[in-house]
């Protein structure tokens, strides 16, 4: 059982760590064991996940440090070891039973399986991976097999599309379709200019740029959505806000349908079988307003048009931090339950 189980995190920049590990103690769900790979002492991780720009201060607990290897949440320990090498972490001593990859570098199986060597039972990676199953609540969670050992929970981006492209598919059929995500800065970006080797724009200032990028989330439902495989593809606009994002996806449609057809079929789901992943909104809503929203996906219904009852623009917000994390945790939760 899950709630009987040691959940680790194996992370470098704490803007990843901590609102996994915040989730993680929220929900009061599993004795978690934190691995952080760089140097940072203990107080430096008590103060990161302490106080949070965009999520605010932690009040649920007390947090403080015990000694050189333990943080305490109230009365849960939280044990962190500073080794850089997954193989000498050791996870079949600590007895972890699911290890989140967060680090960003080790996203393939063969990466990913240094933590087996060390003895973890499970990796999720949080990463889109080149190799390794990729698995998304509510679309296809149901096909993970307990066999499977390294597994992917996608990208935020992916997580917020698979969902509403499922629902559309299912109902009208999706001939083609393109996406755009404008996503917010995240931690690889630059403060201010400087050199990129592999995309020059990418090294250009996040906080006062909208910087056109690359994103392979499109294709990615290709992977977890079989019969969409080639259909999506797509883009990413960088830009200067902190935290939440949305998905514009221009479809064709298989069946005509007019847009309030659209509407109430992604309203039904998202109050049913989706209830908790997509959700729904005619409010006047902007970016901030999902801040902290633990869903994937939140179609906005007044931001979405059609050009006539076969083509048309959905828009839909995620929290790329808070919502994407809800996930990873929901996803180990599904896979504890498939192997008890």
């Amino acid at each position: 059982m899950l709630n009987s189980s040691l959940l680790t995190i194996h992370s470098s920049p704490p803007t990843t760590w901590y609102r996994d590990l915040r989730i993680c103690v929220c929900k009061m769900l599993h004795s978690v064991c934190l691995l952080m790979e760089i140097t940072w002492n203990l107080f430096t991780h008590t103060y990161m996940f302490k106080y949070d720009s965009v999520h605010g201060q932690w009040k649920h607990h007390e947090l403080k440090v015990k000694d050189e290897k333990t943080l305490l949440f109230g009365e849960k320990p939280v044990t962190v070891f500073g080794i850089r090498n997954p193989e000498e972490i050791p996870w079949g001593a600590a007895g972890a039973d699911f290890v989140v990859e967060s680090t960003g570098v080790f996203t393939d199986k063969d990466k990913a399986a240094a933590h087996l060597k060390g003895g973890a039972k499970k990796v999720v990676i949080s990463a889109p991976s080149k190799d390794a199953p990729m698995f998304v609540v509510g679309v296809n969670e149901k096909e993970y097999k307990p066999e499977l050992t390294i597994v992917s929970n996608a990208s935020c981006t992916t997580n917020c599309l698979a969902p509403l492209a499922k629902v559309i598919n299912d109902k009208f059929g999706i001939v083609e379709g393109l996406m755009t995500t404008v996503h917010s800065i995240t931690a690889t970006q630059k403060t201010v200019d400087g050199p990129s080797s592999k995309d020059w724009r990418g090294g250009r200032a996040a906080s006062f740029n909208i910087i056109p990028s690359s994103t392979g989330a499109a294709k990615a439902v290709g992977k977890v959505l079989p019969v969409l495989n080639g259909k999506l593809t797509g883009m990413s606009f960088r830009v200067p806000t902190v935290d939440v994002s949305v998905v514009d996806l221009t479809v064709r449609l298989e069946k005509k349908a007019t847009y309030e057809q659209i509407k109430a079929a992604i309203k039904e789901e998202s109050e049913g079988k989706l209830k908790g992943i997509l959700g729904y909104t005619e409010d006047d809503v902007v970016s901030t307003d999902f801040i902290g929203d633990s869903r994937s996906s939140i179609f906005d219904a007044k931001a979405g048009i059609a050009l006539n009852d076969g083509f048309v623009k959905l828009v839909s917000w995620y929290d790329n931090e808070w919502g994407y994390s809800s996930r990873v945790i929901d996803l180990i939760v599904h896979m504890a339950s498939v192997c008890v």
